[in-house]
């Protein structure tokens, strides 16, 4: 390699030594290593753009078998929502129904998680979205297990004490009522016979004479047997359990009193029209879980199919109460 450079100078027509000095050795040499690490970069963008490495390509090969497994982990995750479902439709719709139990709502079954930060975790993961999402969908079905695993405790607490709950609950009319022909007044809006203003009649009005007998229509317990300042005069109240009480209102005499234990058909007073009454009949009302319902839906043990239905009918058609 020459050791010494040369420039032609065209004045005198020959050739001069140029000296090179270590500084421009030096930026000669830093210009050559500056491009050649500008065409590695370079070549490397390129590379990795157009081409995977072996790592990334065994990378890309997991994340597949991941999103494959998800995909048959989340067919399965729905077969499970599926069969959950289902459960949670016989649950309310049978095994409830025959224990006369509340229905759990739906809103109950699949109510959310809150709290912001309880997948914060799961945001720093490769697939945060799917993993986090994931985590919310088994919380939710757990709590949905949960749920449905109380109400079988229930369920089979009441059919371990369903002779029990038969006996309580209110099945008959409180009054003989043969001909049917006693209905005055049911559940509903009706005209009070006093104000002359349509108001909630909550129970059914029967017409009997003066002194006629009146029956607890289940097993239980009376919880208040007075003279009622509220319009209903002589009245009992009987706690039957599970969530059941009737009450018998404007009566003219009473034969039990408040603690006393009683039996479905047992007499429990007279017929009267004491308190806001427009004559002698029975105001009789029946209660689940504090809320007054139709007592027409409960006089199913002494009537048959055609019975059951006139007399729907006989409760629907009366306009006025009688008190």
């Amino acid at each position: 390699m020459a050791r010494h450079r040369y420039k032609f100078n065209p004045e005198l027509l020959k050739y001069d030594v140029v000296k090179i000095t270590f500084r421009d050795r030096f930026f000669k040499g830093f210009t050559y290593l500056l491009a050649s690490i500008v065409v590695s970069v370079a070549y490397y963008i390129v590379f990795s753009i157009f081409f995977d490495t072996p790592e990334v390509k065994n990378l890309k090969r997991e994340n597949s078998n991941i999103l494959s497994h998800y995909g048959v982990l989340n067919e399965r995750f729905r077969q499970v929502e599926d069969v959950l479902e289902d459960i949670e439709q016989r649950d309310n719709n049978i095994y409830r129904t025959i224990f006369a139990a509340e229905p759990i709502d739906q809103t109950i079954r699949t109510a959310g998680f809150g709290g912001s930060d309880r997948y914060r975790d799961y945001e720093n993961l490769a697939n945060a979205e799917i993993v986090s999402g994931t985590a919310l969908r088994l919380d939710k079905v757990t709590k949905r297990i949960y749920i449905q695993s109380k109400s079988f405790d229930e369920v089979v607490n009441l059919a371990k004490n369903k002779e029990e709950m038969l006996a309580c609950v209110p099945a008959i009319q409180p009054v003989s009522n043969i001909d049917l022909k006693r209905i005055a007044s049911g559940f509903g809006m009706r005209i009070h016979p006093f104000y002359k203003v349509i108001k909630k009649h909550k129970g059914i009005d029967f017409t009997a004479p003066m002194g006629t007998e009146i029956y607890a229509t289940g097993k239980g317990v009376v919880e208040e047997a007075r003279y009622s300042n509220g319009g209903y005069g002589y009245m009992i109240k009987i706690n039957h359990d599970f969530g059941y009480h009737t009450l018998y209102a404007h009566m003219s005499e009473l034969k039990v009193h408040k603690g006393q234990k009683i039996k479905r058909g047992q007499v429990i007073g007279y017929v009267g029209s004491s308190g806001m009454s427009v004559a002698p009949h029975l105001h009789y009302e029946v209660h689940k879980n504090n809320e007054a319902i139709d007592p027409v839906n409960y006089f199913f043990n002494d009537l048959t199919a055609e019975q059951y239905q006139q007399i729907i009918h006989l409760a629907a058609t009366n306009g006025q109460t009688f008190d």
